[in-house]
């Protein structure tokens, strides 16, 4: 049975709610890119695009005073987390990872900081904030040229 009859059945406001605007994301970006379907890696481009945006209205919504609003978001984000997203990783894996890619890739400049994040960038889509990594790799390079 798929997850939204699942949804359904069980009367899981949560779950239907995030499975619809899941499925109309992929459609939509289906639509604009006139494609028959979506690679995993463009789906999970599409779930990292959607925790980011409730994270945002998360805030905005506690900002405005509306936690019963945000805890609907927070709820939804769970979802697609332990749905669909690969397992995070931890803050000192994300360090290994970074310190394997300055190493293959031999950077020790800023200006080479892009050759480092296209290492990085498949390991950790969807697992990590890849803003932070970025910083951690921009702070490293900062004082690897010093």
């Amino acid at each position: 049975m798929n997850l939204r009859k699942m949804a359904m059945k069980n009367k899981d406001a949560v779950a239907k709610t995030t499975l619809s605007s899941i499925g109309a994301a992929f459609k939509q970006r289906c639509v604009d890119e006139k494609l028959e379907s979506l690679t995993e890696d463009q789906e999970m481009a599409i779930l990292v695009k959607m925790v980011k945006q409730r994270k945002d209205s998360i805030e905005q919504f506690q900002k405005a005073g509306r936690e019963d609003l945000a805890e609907q978001e927070a709820a939804e984000i769970k979802y697609i987390e332990d749905e669909f997203m690969p397992k995070a990783l931890t803050e000192d894996e994300v360090a290994e990872l970074i310190e394997a890619a300055l190493k293959e890739s031999g950077a020790t400049q800023m200006n080479e900081m892009g050759k480092v994040m296209a290492i990085l960038k498949p390991q950790l889509a969807g697992r990590a904030d890849m803003g932070k990594a970025s910083g951690v790799v921009r702070k490293t390079l900062q004082e690897m040229s010093q």
